[in-house]
């Protein structure tokens, strides 16, 4: 079974509140690579052209942490989400 069809069997309970956080200041004035855009297995970071910023979809997050580390500049602060929020892995 490939990754994808296994993560396709998750259950997300999305929080209004993003437990994801991003430094749109850090991240226009130091970052050059952004590294956010490739890293995330969810690929749930995207750049908008219009806001001319970083966008994150939260709610389809697998909380691994990949984004945080590879911030090398440190725009993202990432957290686990509120008790009964995020992701519930199924197997099967």
């Amino acid at each position: 079974m490939m990754v994808h069809e296994k993560i396709a069997k998750d259950a997300f309970k999305p929080d209004r509140e993003s437990h994801i956080k991003i430094d749109h200041n850090i991240c226009k004035e130091k970052c050059k690579i952004k590294y956010c855009l490739f890293v995330c297995p969810g690929h749930l970071y995207s750049f908008n052209e219009e806001l001319n910023e970083i966008c994150v979809e939260f709610a389809g997050c697998l909380e691994c942490g990949t984004c945080k580390i590879a911030c090398i500049e440190g725009a993202i602060d990432w957290s686990y989400p509120r008790g009964e929020y995020g992701v519930q892995y199924r197997y099967g």
